[in-house]
């Protein structure tokens, strides 16, 4: 077994992972490791072809795999270490990492370690669509790889189940390749992707969605033949004079996104039931001290600008544990009340600034966020609109009267 000693080692080189091991290298962390099991830098960034990435964080629109080469190249000007083509197999409760690859089995000791291991696509098999097995069924994800990285057209009559960011880009991209995209299907009565994407990718190219629709049956022997759509109601329950069947070649599924956790889990991290991400504090780190978690692994974020700012503050945080060797306890714990879905961070254990953010459960327009700790009302925002699609971010300041309070803290939406 192979053995090494580093600072921080981050799992994941996706934006996120790139992000926070330049933060850590920024902040003073002297050896910095990055383990990814691909053979390329920037994870799913490569495949993302259309711009709009890095508006946020630099106030230029650039493609996927230019934000990427901008990380990966001030990351190998930074000296960071790399190991590529690299399998995890299993992260220690000491901070001991079992890695795997072609040179053979590493054994890497860190002082602090910064969970970058993004998230995965959601399957047929995740909501059971009753039919037939053919081909002609992919994730979005995947045929988007397909096409952009390997030039192969999965099909010429398309039909998108959800409505997420990635089914939704990938119906304009098929459009751009001359398929017909019979349309896209959602379940929910509006969009769960980006509205800016809902207009850019299915309004401009008279694309139709199907909101309060879901798919009933898929049917083909060999290759997909057709698809069963029929109208919901507000229960979800199908409505059976509704169905409609749309012959098609390839049906994209869209379903959202499950945050990558099983290193986690397998180290007995505390997972939060509604994010699918690790519970942590207002450092990012989880119930495992000295482990810290950033990007799609903590949470499924809209744009990448806004994961990657998260992920350089984890990196300095990674830094700032070693530094100051401190186990801090939970002392205030974060719910979500009334209208929230969830809210990250779930617990805080000092004052100081927190970035909170969390998702509504359902569109509301003139709005207001409350947090209270206790019965007394501590913080309350206006907003004109929310969605589930966009993510809510507040800066709130925890006095040090509020810590010693104790008081656990609930953010609601009232309106």
């Amino acid at each position: 077994m192979i053995e090494k000693e580093v600072d921080v080692a981050v799992i994941g080189g996706g934006p996120a992972g790139l992000s926070a091991a330049i933060s850590a290298k920024n902040n003073g962390g002297k050896k910095i490791l990055v383990l990814d099991r691909n053979s390329w830098l920037g994870g799913i960034l490569p495949q993302c072809i259309h711009d709009g990435f890095g508006v946020e964080e630099t106030g230029s629109s650039m493609t996927g795999p230019e934000y990427a080469e901008m990380y990966i190249y001030t990351a190998e000007k930074k000296d960071i270490d790399f190991m590529r083509e690299t399998m995890v197999l299993e992260l220690k409760r000491n901070r001991e990492i079992i890695a795997v690859n072609k040179d053979g089995l590493y054994k890497i000791k860190a002082k602090s370690i910064v969970l970058a291991m993004g998230c995965r696509e959601k399957t047929r098999w995740n909501i059971m669509i009753p039919g037939d097995r053919p081909s002609g069924i992919f994730t979005a994800g995947v045929a988007q790889a397909f096409i952009n990285l390997y030039n192969i057209i999965p099909g010429k009559n398309v039909v998108v189940l959800g409505s997420g960011d990635v089914g939704l880009i990938m119906a304009r991209r098929l459009k751009f390749e001359g398929a017909n995209v019979l349309g896209v299907v959602e379940i929910l009565p509006y969009a769960s992707g980006l509205p800016r994407n809902v207009v850019q990718c299915l309004d401009d190219y008279d694309i139709p969605l199907y909101l309060n629709h879901t798919v009933t049956y898929i049917e083909g022997r060999d290759r997909l033949e057709s698809v069963t759509i029929a109208q919901v109601d507000k229960n979800f329950e199908i409505i059976t004079d509704t169905k409609k069947r749309l012959e098609c070649d390839t049906l994209l599924l869209s379903l959202g996104l499950v945050p990558e956790n099983e290193l986690s889990k397998n180290a007995k991290i505390k997972i939060d039931n509604i994010t699918g991400g690790p519970i942590v504090d207002q450092n990012y780190e989880t119930s495992l001290p000295g482990v810290f978690v950033c990007g799609n692994c903590l949470q499924v974020y809209d744009t990448v600008d806004v994961l990657s700012i998260g992920a350089k503050h984890a990196g300095e945080c990674a830094v700032e544990s070693i530094k100051t060797k401190k186990i801090k306890e939970s002392v205030i714990k974060v719910k979500p009340g009334r209208g929230l879905h969830y809210v990250v961070p779930q617990r805080i254990n000092e004052s100081g600034e927190v970035k909170f953010t969390m998702r509504v459960k359902k569109p509301k327009e003139s709005i207001i966020i409350k947090i209270n700790a206790g019965n007394k009302e501590v913080y309350s925002k206006k907003l004109r609109y929310v969605n589930p699609a966009n993510m809510i971010e507040i800066d709130f300041d925890i006095s040090d009267d509020l810590i010693k309070s104790k008081e656990d803290l609930e953010v609601t939406v009232d309106g």
